[in-house]
């Protein structure tokens, strides 16, 4: 697809006027800002090693408001189960019918904190959501709509209670 002189211009404009806006909420993360802002609009992930206390969940909320969209937190702790990630189909006995309740991925941008201190099965669920923008619970494909962008954190693989994320998931393909 080519692109003329003046998509080009209206491309660097508006990019500019979100990364401006996102800005005001972090101060002096601006390369950062626009990093992630590149990684939504090419429909990829990031994951960010950083100390506590940074901004990392301001951007995903700035972002989020940004672009209009809704943002979630999930801690990722050993205890953290998929379902806690995706949701979970429930039984209503009033209506007699189970009804799926959406987890925390169904959101614009998910800030995914301390990925590396949840178990490998907590991890691969939030993997497949990244990889297909879908969740199944019990065999039901569920849509998390667009944009969809996780923000992922992690902590120094050699702190203690860590475990080591798959390298094929974080890197470009």
């Amino acid at each position: 697809m080519t692109m003329t002189p003046e998509q080009a211009a209206w491309f660097q404009g508006t990019f500019a006027r979100l990364v401006d806006n996102v800005d005001q909420a972090l101060m002096g993360k601006r390369e950062v800002v626009a990093l992630v802002l590149s990684a939504m609009l090419a429909e990829g992930h990031v994951l960010l090693e950083d100390a506590p206390g940074t901004g990392k969940t301001s951007l995903a909320k700035a972002l989020a408001a940004t672009v209009q969209g809704t943002s979630s937190r999930i801690q990722f702790t050993p205890d953290l189960l998929p379902s806690d990630v995706t949701g979970v189909t429930i039984y209503d006995q009033n209506t007699r019918t189970f009804e799926f309740h959406r987890g925390p991925v169904f959101a614009s941008i998910v800030l995914a904190d301390e990925i590396n201190r949840a178990s490998p099965k907590t991890q691969s669920a939030l993997l497949e959501v990244m990889e297909e923008s879908r969740v199944t619970v019990d065999g039901q494909p569920h849509e998390v709509g667009r944009p969809f962008l996780v923000i992922a954190t992690q902590n120094p693989i050699e702190q203690a209670g860590t475990y080591k994320l798959p390298k094929r998931s974080w890197t470009a393909s």
